[in-house]
C-alpha cells in the first residue's frame, strides 16, 4: 500500500502516500539479486568507503543530524513564502501553474521524506524531529490552502479562457486540482469560518496521528484471568499479560479467542478519538459545502461519489453471499472435525480455519517453497521482468556514509535502456526493533521537470518486513512475501515511470482507488507460472520450482476467497457508513455489529470494538473500497492484455503509455478506458472480482 504524507499544498501532500538520456551503467552499479543476497560479506564492498563527512538521509546535506530537520523545514518555509509573492504577481498563464508547483515541491520535499523518517528512523531523535516536520508544514499548508490572494492569482488563470485555452491537457488539469484543493479547504468562506477549515484540518491532523498509535498498542490483561497452560502465548508484564495482536495463525482455538476479546476490547480513549476524529472530518466536509465527508474525498476518484461505492459494495456483496455461506460451511464443518466440543464458527476462526482448509486441500506448506524464493532470486525475477515488459533495469548502487538510516537498506537505481536515469528505490526490507510491521511504499521526492530543463528524479522507499536471514545464507520468503514485494514493487514502478511535468501528479499522486491498480496487476505477475519460472530456483540445489507445485498454489488462495472477499466488502461497507450522514445514528460499536451481522454474516463478539484497531480509517477514509475497485480493474487489465503473454513488450508500452505515465495528470477512468478500450461499468467490476474466485478446473481436478 502507497504510505500517505503529512497533509501540503493540494493533492500532493493530500494523497499519500535531469532526465539522464541515454546514460551508460555506473561503474559504482552491480547486478540486483547480487546486493540481496550477499547480506554480510559484501556490504561495505557495495557501500564504498566509510571516510568523509556524512552526507545525510537520501543525501540531503541537512539531515545528517536531527537538528537538521529544523534547517531543512525552515530552508522550506522561506522558499515558499518567496514563490508565494512570486504567484501572486506573476500574470495568468503557463507560468503560474508551475509556481504553484514548485511551492507544493518545496514543502513536500521536507514533508514527504519527514514522514517516512517519523515511523520508520531507528533513532527516536530523527522520529521525533521528522514527526514536528510534518506537524509544521501541514499547518503552514492547510492556511496557505485558505490564503485568497494565492487563490485569487490561480482564479485570474482560470476565468481567462484565451490562456486556458493555450495550455496542454496536464496543464490544465493540474491547475484545475490546485484549485478543486483550496475549494475543498473553504476558500469560499469568509474570513472566520476560513479559520475555523484550517483549525479542523489541524485537529484532524493530531487526531490521525493519536488514532493511528493507539491502533498499534497492545492490551493488557490480569495473568490469572486466563487459564496457565495459554498464558505463555503473550508477553509476561509481572502479574499482567500484554495482548498485542490477534494470533490468527495460533491452532489453539482458546488462544486465538482470548486474543481477540483482549486485543479488541473496548478503550474510552481510544473511542473517543474515533468519535472526535468522524465528526471533525464531517465537520469540515460541511463547513466547505458537501453533505458528508465521503462526498468530500470522493471527489476526482473512479467511483466519483459515495452512491457509486454503496452500488458496487451492495452489488459484490449480493454475488457473494452464496459462495461466502458455502465457505463458512466448509470452515464449520473443519472446525467441527478438530475440535468436536466447540463447533460454532466465530470471527477468530475465520483467518485459521480458511489457512487449515487450502493447506489440507493442495498440500500447501509454505516451508516447502521458500527455498526457490531467495529474495536475491525474487529480485532478479521483478528485474527480468521490467527489463522484457518495460525496458527497465534495476542496479544497486553505492550509498555514502549517513545516507541510509540502516546497514541492511539498499539502493537501487532504476535504469531505462534509452532514457537512462529514473530514479531511484532504497529498499528497507529487513526487521528491526522499533520499525513498523507493515508493507509500505513512501514517496520521499516527487519527479519534476525543473525550472532549468533538467528532470528531478523521483526517489521512494519500500518497506517490508523480512525476516533477517542466518549468517552466509539467504533472505528465504514465504509465497506471501514474494506476492508483498512484487506489490510493492508495482507501485515502485508507478512512481518511476509516472514522469510528469509536475510532482504534484507525479507517480502514484493519484485518486486512491487508481494508485492501487499498479500494484495489485502485479500480483497477477507473481501468480504466473511463466513469470515465476524465470526465477525461482532452489537456493541449494538450482532446481526450479515445479509448475503443478504453483498451480497448486495459486488454486488454494480461491479456497475461502469469497469469505475473504466479504470481510472486505464489510470494512468497506463499514468505512463508508462512519464518513456518511451525521450525526451517526448509533454509536460506532453498534454500527459495526449491525453492519457486521447484516454484510459479513459471523457474529459480533459483546464487549469488542474492532473498529479501534481499524488503522485504515486514518489514510484510506471513506476510500478503503479502493482495494476491491482496483482489484477489480487489475484483474481485467490482466486478463485482456497480460494473460496470453506476460512478457509483451508491446502492450507493456501500452500500459506505461495509458495508465502509468500520466501519474494523477489525468483522469483515472480515462486511463482505464485507454488501457482496456472501453469504460468499465459497475457490473463489470463486480464481474471481474467475481470471475477470479472461479477454479481453474485443469488443477482443480488434478488435485481433487
Amino acid at each position: 500500500m502507497p504510505a500517505g504524507a503529512a497533509r501540503a499544498l493540494g493533492r500532493a501532500l493530500r494523497g499519500r502516500a535531469a532526465g539522464s538520456g541515454g546514460r551508460a551503467v555506473s561503474t559504482s552499479w552491480c547486478p540486483v539479486g547480487t546486493a540481496f543476497d550477499v547480506k554480510h560479506q559484501q556490504q561495505q564492498q557495495l557501500r564504498g568507503g566509510a571516510a568523509g563527512r556524512d552526507t545525510g538521509l537520501f543525501g540531503v546535506p541537512e539531515l545528517s543530524c536531527p537538528e537538521g530537520f529544523q534547517e531543512a523545514q525552515d530552508k522550506a518555509l522561506q522558499e515558499s513564502e518567496q514563490l508565494v509573492q512570486k504567484a501572486c504577481s506573476a500574470p495568468p498563464g503557463p507560468e503560474t501553474v508551475m509556481i504553484f508547483d514548485q511551492l507544493s515541491d518545496s514543502l513536500c520535499r521536507v514533508a514527504d521524506l519527514a514522514d517516512f523518517v517519523k515511523v520508520a528512523h531507528p533513532d527516536y531523535a530523527f522520529r521525533e524531529a521528522a514527526e514536528e516536520a510534518c506537524r509544521t508544514i501541514g499547518t503552514v499548508v492547510e492556511k496557505l490552502n485558505t490564503d485568497i490572494e494565492l487563490c485569487q492569482s490561480l482564479r485570474r488563470l482560470l476565468a481567462d479562457e484565451t490562456v486556458m485555452s493555450s495550455l496542454d491537457p496536464e496543464t490544465r488539469r493540474v491547475a484545475e486540482l490546485f484549485m478543486f484543493d483550496f475549494e475543498i479547504s473553504g476558500i469560499h468562506l469568509d474570513e472566520e469560518k476560513r479559520k475555523k477549515a484550517v483549525d479542523l484540518n489541524v485537529r484532524i491532523l493530531d487526531l490521525c496521528n493519536e488514532f493511528l498509535i493507539g491502533t498499534h498498542l497492545p492490551n493488557k490483561i490480569d495473568k490469572n484471568v486466563l487459564p496457565e497452560h495459554i498464558r505463555y502465548n503473550f508477553t509476561a508484564e509481572g502479574n499482567y499479560l500484554q495482548v498485542a495482536g490477534l494470533h490468527a495463525d495460533c491452532p489453539d482455538d482458546l488462544v486465538r479467542e482470548a486474543a481477540y476479546k483482549i486485543f479488541l476490547h473496548s478503550n474510552a480513549q481510544q473511542l473517543g478519538r474515533l468519535e472526535e476524529l468522524l465528526a471533525s472530518r464531517n465537520s469540515l466536509a460541511q463547513l466547505v459545502g458537501y453533505d458528508t465527508f465521503a462526498h468530500r474525498a470522493l471527489q476526482g476518484t473512479m467511483a466519483k461519489n459515495p452512491e457509486t461505492v454503496r452500488q458496487f459494495l451492495e452489488k459484490l456483496s449480493e454475488r457473494l453471499s452464496k459462495r461466502t455461506q458455502k465457505d463458512f460451511e466448509m470452515m464449520t464443518k473443519m472446525k467441527m472435525k478438530l475440535n468436536p466440543q466447540n463447533s460454532m464458527l466465530m470471527p477468530w476462526d475465520h483467518p485459521y480455519y480458511s489457512g487449515v482448509l487450502r493447506a489440507e486441500r493442495y498440500n500447501i506448506d509454505p516451508g516447502l517453497y521458500c527455498p526457490f524464493f531467495s529474495l536475491g532470486a525474487c529480485m532478479e525475477g521483478l528485474n527480468s521482468l521490467f527489463s522484457q515488459l518495460l525496458g527497465v533495469s534495476l542496479y544497486a548502487e553505492q550509498t555514502k556514509r549517513g545516507e541510509i538510516w540502516s546497514e541492511d537498506v539498499r539502493k537501487l537505481a532504476v535504469v531505462h535502456e534509452s532514457e537512462g536515469l529514473l530514479g531511484y528505490i532504497y529498499c528497507d526490507f529487513f526487521q528491526r526493533p522499533d520499525k513498523p510491521h507493515q508493507d509500505c511504499h513512501f514517496t520521499v521526492r516527487g519527479g519534476r521537470l525543473k525550472e532549468n530543463g533538467e528532470y528531478q528524479l523521483p526517489v521512494v522507499v519500500l518497506m517490508l518486513s523480512l525476516p533477517n536471514s542466518a549468517r552466509g545464507a539467504p533472505t528465504l520468503l514465504s509465497p506471501g512475501m514474494m506476492e508483498n514485494l512484487f506489490h510493492e514493487m508495482g507501485h515502485a514502478m508507478h512512481s518511476m515511470l509516472g514522469r510528469t511535468r509536475y510532482q504534484h501528479v507525479t507517480g502514484t499522486r493519484c485518486p486512491t482507488d487508481f494508485a492501487e491498480v499498479p500494484s495489485i496487476l502485479m500480483e497477477y505477475f507473481a501468480n504466473d507460472y511463466r513469470v515465476v519460472n524465470q526465477f525461482a530456483r532452489h537456493y541449494k540445489t538450482g532446481q526450479p520450482l515445479p509448475k503443478n507445485m504453483v498451480s497448486r498454489l495459486c488454486e488454494s488462495k480461491k479456497v475461502c476467497a469469497a469469505a475473504d472477499m466479504q470481510l472486505q466488502v464489510f470494512y468497506a461497507a463499514l468505512d463508508q457508513i462512519y464518513h456518511g450522514k451525521h450525526p451517526l445514528k448509533k454509536s460506532t460499536t453498534e454500527i459495526l455489529k449491525e453492519t457486521q451481522e447484516k454484510i459479513y454474516g459471523l457474529p459480533y463478539v459483546p464487549n469488542t470494538a474492532w473498529q479501534l484497531r481499524f488503522s485504515h480509517l486514518v489514510g484510506y477514509g471513506a476510500k478503503y473500497y479502493s482495494y476491491l475497485m482496483s482489484r477489480a480493474v487489475a484483474s481485467m487489465v490482466w486478463k485482456q492484455c497480460f494473460a496470453q503473454n506476460p512478457f509483451d513488450r508491446a502492450m507493456g508500452e501500452r500500459y506505461r503509455r495509458e495508465m502509468l505515465a500520466h501519474g494523477g495528470g489525468k483522469e483515472p477512468m480515462l486511463m482505464v478506458q485507454g488501457m482496456l478500450q472501453k469504460s468499465p461499468s459497475v457490473e463489470d467490476f463486480v464481474d471481474a472480482l467475481v470471475s477470479d474466485l472461479d477454479h481453474d478446473f485443469e488443477t482443480f481436478i488434478m488435485d481433487s
